[in-house]
């Protein structure tokens, strides 16, 4: 099914949920160790791939109960060269992990009855830490360090790659010529502060308009996510570079990155709050039509996104 790769259909302004986040389920909800928060490594067992299927099952009920498409973001988003070299894997093993990833979610698809688009995407995350990076890459740099995992992709069921807390512009511009390079549709989700920028400083729609202006546009479209609406909803202004965000992964802790990351414990927020978020965030932005979570949140709050999202559709 990748002539999908060519029209995605979430692109016709569709309703399409994906799932929520999954390292932070499989760890405080499932009990799950996972180095580096690196879910790839359960495809490395029977059990820890049944688990991954767990998950994602209880996002598809959702999307099948209401007959709405769903995106199935692979578990890779550490799944990459200088990720998995830390972990003692070589560029063969991430090769094969990236693959039954893909495999794993064909899998889903198949057995899945929502009546409506299912879309696999390959997941990828920054080269460096999603809060804080310690350093920021070039364009070139980015290109050369993410054209493994994004070539691996192409050679796969994948019909398109989504960067996920993506930092800064840089990282982010290597990312989408490196997808170009490989014929594959790239989706970019910028993660914020709780000032509305990214990490970097840079402002959210600066950082849309620098991308755009690099690649011709190539993106797919753009996201958000890792921050709680409260943290972005004000840097959403004005500016017909709004149009071009898509997607809204939001975290369900109002906590900055720093507190989040010093926490031993896991802030699910309010699912039904968050969900009343989701209303006012798709009032603002036109073209919002994934909807999906990230730290903290679980199928308990995509259920409630889904429910307010339709009811104020």
């Amino acid at each position: 099914m990748t002539g999908n790769r060519l029209r995605l259909p979430q692109l016709a302004d569709s309703f399409f949920l994906t799932d929520g986040g999954m390292e932070t389920t499989l760890i405080f909800h499932q009990g799950f160790e996972l180095p580096l928060f690196a879910s790839y490594v359960l495809l490395e067992s029977a059990a820890g791939r049944e688990a991954l299927k767990r998950y994602y099952r209880d996002y598809l009920k959702i999307a099948e109960e209401h007959g709405i498409g769903f995106i199935l973001e692979s578990p890779t988003w550490r799944c990459s060269r200088g990720w998995g070299a830390k972990l003692g894997h070589d560029a063969r093993r991430i090769d094969s992990f990236n693959r039954t990833a893909i495999e794993l979610m064909e899998e889903l698809r198949r057995e899945a009855r929502t009546g409506a688009p299912i879309v696999i995407s390959g997941n990828i995350g920054p080269c460096g830490d999603g809060y804080a990076p310690e350093a920021q890459l070039s364009p070139d740099e980015a290109e050369e360090y993410h054209s493994h995992q994004i070539r691996i992709f192409a050679d796969t069921a994948a019909e398109m790659v989504a960067a996920i807390t993506m930092t800064h512009t840089g990282e982010a511009i290597g990312v989408v010529r490196a997808a170009r390079s490989a014929g594959m549709p790239v989706a970019i989700a910028f993660t914020s502060e709780t000032d509305g920028r990214l990490p970097s400083g840079e402002a959210l729609g600066e950082a849309i308009e620098k991308v755009d202006e690099a690649t011709g546009a190539a993106p797919v479209y753009y996201m958000v996510n890792c921050a709680h609406p409260d943290h972005f909803a004000g840097a959403l202004g004005k500016g017909t570079w709004r149009s071009r965000i898509r997607g809204i992964r939001a975290n369900a802790s109002r906590k900055s990155h720093a507190e989040l990351d010093n926490s031993n414990v896991l802030d699910p927020g309010d699912p039904v709050e968050l969900a009343r978020d989701y209303t006012r965030l798709r009032r603002m932005l036109p073209n919002l039509s994934v909807f999906g979570g990230c730290c903290g949140t679980d199928h308990r709050h995509i259920e409630q996104i889904c429910f307010s999202c339709l009811e104020a559709a």
